[in-house]
């Protein structure tokens, strides 16, 4: 069953208040639900906790974009990498926080 989302990227200011620039916003479809995929990529900590959702939704908005175009010449060289980079992305374990 294919999830829709709204994405909305607005810029902030140095102290982080929006800008009066207009936010872009779209919607998007996806395979995967965004909010599960997001917390499991947390919970194996691939990427710093605070990269984790930024990794996580760039990732999967790529990706099914990747999916629809893999026969393009522009994404065709890249569809076999991209497959072996999220079998060991998902074969991840999270280290401990010990360092061991």
């Amino acid at each position: 069953m294919p999830h829709r989302y709204k994405i909305t990227v607005q810029p902030l200011d140095e102290d982080g208040s929006a800008e009066d620039t207009a936010p872009l916003t779209f919607t998007v479809t996806n395979h995967d639900d965004l909010l599960e995929i997001a917390s499991k990529t947390r919970a194996i900590q691939a990427v710093p906790g605070d990269e984790a959702l930024e990794f996580a939704i760039g990732l999967k908005l790529f990706s099914e974009v990747l999916i629809r175009h893999r026969k393009a010449p522009l994404f065709e060289n890249l569809w076999p990498h991209f497959g072996d980079f999220m079998k060991q992305l998902k074969s991840h374990k999270p280290t401990r926080r010990d360092g061991n």
